[in-house]
C-alpha cells in the first residue's frame, strides 16, 4: 500500500465530492481511486466517507483526517521541491485556475513555452468565471484580473490590464460617435457584471478628475468575450479588458473610444494561499508568467 497515493486519492475525493471527479483530477480510474480510499479506510479501521448512489460526503472522522492530511501532503510536496531545486529539471503537477476568456486565449499562449521548457511538469488548468476557493478545491495557483477582493491570499502582480471602451464602425455609423463620456447615457451600453459597479463607468478628464457616468443597455454578462462579440455585432458599446478586444481593434473591426480617459487599469495577478510553501515548479511558473506578460505592458497601454 502506497500511503501517500492513498492520501492523495482521499483528498481528491473530498475536494471533488466524487470518486470519478477525483480520478479525472489525479489521472486515475474511478476503480483505482476507490481502491486507494478503501485501503486507507482498512488501514485506519474507520469509515472516511458516507457513500450513496448520488452522494459522497465526509464522515466526522473523515473531516478531521482531511484537516491533518492536507498539511502532510503539502510538506511532502515541499520535500520533493527541495530536492528538485538541487536538480536541473522540474517535475510534478501544478493545479491552477483562471477566467474562461483569458485562460483559453492569452494564458494558454503563455503556458506553451513553459510546458516546452519543463516537459516533466503537468499543468492542470481549470477555467471558470466564478471565483473558486483555492485551498478547499485543491488549487496551487489562480490567475485573476481586476480588483482583488480576498486579502487573505498572497498576490503577485504579473502585468497591467487596461480597460477600454469600444464599439463597431457599424454601430457608430448608426448611432453616432459619442464625443464625451457623458454621452454614453444616450447609448446602448453592454454591461459587465464582473465589475463592482456594473452600471457606473468611471473616466478621468483632462484635469485628472474622475467622472462617473451611469450607463444602461439591453445586454449584460459576466464574460468579457461575450461583451466583445456583442460589440462586434454592432449591438452596443462595450467596456472590456484589452485582451478581449485587442485583435479586433488592430484589425479595425472595433474602434476605441475616449482613449486616455478610461481611467481604470486592472492588474493581472497570480494568487496563492498564504500558508502554502510554493514548490519550485509553481515559483518557476509564476516567474515565467511575470516575464511573459510583463513584457507586454507597454504594448497593452498604447
Amino acid at each position: 500500500m502506497d500511503t501517500i497515493e492513498c492520501m492523495r486519492a482521499f483528498v481528491g475525493v473530498a475536494q471533488e465530492a466524487s470518486f470519478t471527479g477525483a480520478g479525472r483530477r489525479l489521472g486515475l480510474s474511478t476503480k483505482q481511486v476507490s481502491k486507494y480510499v478503501g485501503q486507507l479506510e482498512e488501514r485506519l479501521e474507520v469509515q472516511l466517507f458516507n457513500r450513496t448512489t448520488r452522494n459522497v460526503a465526509l464522515t466526522e472522522v473523515g473531516a478531521a483526517y482531511l484537516d491533518r492530511c492536507r498539511p502532510l501532503l503539502e510538506q511532502f510536496d515541499e520535500l520533493e521541491s527541495a530536492v528538485q531545486e538541487r536538480s536541473e529539471s522540474l517535475a510534478g503537477t501544478i493545479r491552477m485556475t483562471a477566467p474562461t476568456g483569458f485562460g483559453s486565449s492569452r494564458l494558454v499562449d503563455a503556458l506553451q513555452p513553459f510546458s516546452a521548457e519543463h516537459p516533466r511538469v503537468t499543468v492542470d488548468l481549470r477555467l471558470s468565471d466564478h471565483r473558486v476557493a483555492l485551498v478547499e478545491e485543491g488549487f496551487d495557483l489562480a490567475v485573476r484580473i481586476g480588483t482583488l477582493r480576498d486579502s487573505s491570499l498572497v498576490a503577485r502582480k504579473l502585468a497591467t490590464m487596461p480597460l477600454v471602451v469600444c464599439a463597431s464602425p457599424d454601430y457608430l455609423a448608426r448611432r453616432g460617435r459619442p464625443q464625451h463620456p457623458a454621452a454614453l447615457a444616450t447609448h446602448n451600453c453592454l454591461i459587465d457584471d464582473n465589475m463592482r459597479e456594473p452600471e457606473t463607468w468611471r473616466f478621468v478628464d483632462d484635469d485628472g478628475d474622475e467622472r462617473a457616468v451611469r450607463v444602461s443597455g439591453t445586454f449584460r454578462t459576466n464574460a468579457p468575450r461575450a461583451l466583445a462579440s456583442m460589440a462586434l455585432g454592432g449591438v452596443g458599446i462595450a467596456r472590456c479588458p484589452l485582451y478581449a478586444v485587442e485583435s479586433a481593434l488592430d484589425e479595425g473591426r472595433l474602434e476605441r473610444l475616449f482613449r486616455g480617459q478610461e481611467g481604470i487599469v486592472f492588474g493581472l495577478y497570480a494568487i496563492y494561499p498564504p500558508n502554502r510553501h510554493l514548490t519550485a515548479r509553481v515559483r518557476a511558473l509564476i516567474d515565467h508568467l511575470r516575464g511573459y506578460f510583463g513584457g507586454q505592458v507597454d504594448r497593452q497601454a498604447r
